[in-house]
């Protein structure tokens, strides 16, 4: 759920900010994998679910088209049956992002705080993703803390986006912990195998015994294998039954929608590069950046300091970026989805 995205003429973008897309990877999937996750009777089978919701945020992309950058203090504010997703730009150079959901009913929040450091690896660009997210189940008196797989934008010898990098999981509570690995491919591609393919290993951190080996690919699916015989346990995750069946976030309230509100703030954007409306789409996204360097002049002018309106946002060169969201709760959407 985490790039970086350079300044990009409208051609090469897709018809969505890069909040949305963050938003999404929490919001739209098929399946409530986040109630799933509470609804497990064990600290084990509640850790086995929040693996299966960590991989379901790494998905497939479109080599070519990437989402907007996010102005300074956009917001996307978005609800899905009882949970409730907010998100805004807290940092314009570096981009940072942070993100609160809540489940009021299920008493689960998540937050997130990602800082995109992008860099050269000769044949692409590879994004490491600086930041955690952290998944607390109230009800269960857990937190469940993760990293963020990195980004990779490869142009040779075959054009393509991957992740790729280790996450680990863990839970504070509990001691348990899943390491992941999302697999590099060879440079020429061979090992059509290890395309998207995701190894791993869930253990208890108290005793060291491995518990599980996770296997598979992340835009397919991926099993858990009992340790000790190797024997195949279960699919714990499926990308055509989470990924499928999604619905495009609608405005039940218009009147409510933020000024700050990514779909509000490159709408006229959207609607160009869907009707290839190119011309339309460059006065389009000129306008948005040049009102952001006015606001920028403006506040340097008065030598005010913009300070974000939903999140507490600290950095030290120890724990890099760290938000905390300012409400306990987030409020109902004006915009939904199914």
């Amino acid at each position: 759920m985490c790039m970086y995205i350079p300044q990009l003429p409208p051609t090469f973008n897709m018809p969505k900010s890069q909040l949305q897309w963050y938003g999404e990877c929490v919001y739209s999937t098929g399946v409530d994998l986040i109630n799933s996750i509470n609804n497990g009777k064990t600290p084990l089978d509640r850790f086995i679910s929040v693996v299966a919701w960590s991989i379901s945020t790494t998905r497939p992309q479109t080599f070519g088209v990437v989402p907007y950058n996010p102005i300074l203090a956009e917001t996307h504010h978005v609800s899905k049956g009882n949970l409730n997703v907010l998100l805004e730009q807290v940092s314009h150079h570096p981009q940072v992002s942070a993100l609160h959901a809540t489940d009021r009913k299920g008493n689960i929040d998540i937050t997130l705080c990602h800082s995109p450091l992008p860099k050269f690896v000769g044949t692409g660009v590879e994004v490491d993703m600086h930041g955690k997210r952290h998944l607390h189940l109230h009800n269960h008196g857990e937190t469940y803390e993760m990293n963020c797989p990195n980004f990779l934008f490869r142009f040779l010898p075959i054009p393509g986006i991957d992740w790729v990098g280790n996450v680990t999981i863990r839970c504070l509570e509990t001691g348990l912990v899943a390491e992941l690995s999302y697999i590099r491919q060879s440079f020429f591609g061979f090992g059509s195998g290890n395309r998207r393919r995701i190894k791993g290993k869930i253990f208890d951190s108290l005793t060291k015994n491995v518990l599980y080996k996770v296997d598979g690919h992340w835009d397919s699916t991926v099993i858990l294998k009992d340790a000790t015989n190797n024997a195949e346990v279960r699919v714990i995750y499926d990308a055509k039954e989470v990924l499928s069946g999604l619905h495009t976030p609608f405005v039940k309230d218009p009147e409510s929608v933020w000024q700050t509100e990514s779909a509000l703030v490159w709408g006229e954007l959207s609607q160009a590069i869907i009707s290839n409306n190119w011309g339309k789409a460059r006065e389009a996204k000129n306008t948005v950046e040049e009102t952001q360097r006015i606001h920028l002049r403006e506040r340097e002018s008065k030598g005010e300091t913009w300070v974000p309106k939903y999140f507490t946002v600290t950095h030290s060169k120890e724990d890099g970026w760290k938000c905390s969201p300012i409400q306990k709760w987030v409020p109902d959407a004006p915009i939904a989805t199914l």
